[in-house]
């Protein structure tokens, strides 16, 4: 590929992905950004949602969702640092709908405000991470 740009998604677990691609889009804290070649330095915070890697050539996109993390853009790299990230195909919707619903209880049961916010971050990563199963199968 003539005008790409290397990108690596790891979470603490595992690098998910490093390869080649024409562009990335991926859900920054003020809205989506899309990355290609030659981007502007940056650095943010990226929220729950997914991550697509655009290979262009008819080749199928790669997706990825992750809860959160930081992203690193160099002209030449993307780097996504992913609290937890998973391969589209490895979602699984019952024990998504599964967290949400230990997380809405988390919440009714919290006794101060770290708990509050502890399960309303749970909250968001798995209602995201329901959304983005639910798009994919579209």
């Amino acid at each position: 590929m003539a005008n790409t740009i290397h990108v690596s998604v790891v979470s603490p677990e595992e690098e998910i992905f490093s390869g080649d691609a024409e562009f990335v889009v991926l859900p920054g804290v003020a809205g989506e950004l899309g990355i290609y070649p030659k981007h502007t330095p940056l650095i943010t915070a990226i929220r729950p949602g997914t991550v697509r890697i655009h290979f262009g050539g008819g080749r199928e996109e790669q997706i990825i969702f992750v809860a959160g993390g930081m992203l690193e853009v160099q002209p030449d790299n993307v780097t996504v640092l992913a609290d937890t990230a998973i391969r589209a195909h490895d979602l699984d919707e019952a024990k998504a709908v599964e967290a949400r619903r230990a997380a809405e209880e988390s919440m009714a049961n919290a006794k101060d405000d770290i708990d509050i916010a502890k399960a309303q971050g749970e909250f968001a990563a798995m209602a995201a991470q329901l959304a983005a199963i639910r798009r994919l199968r579209k």
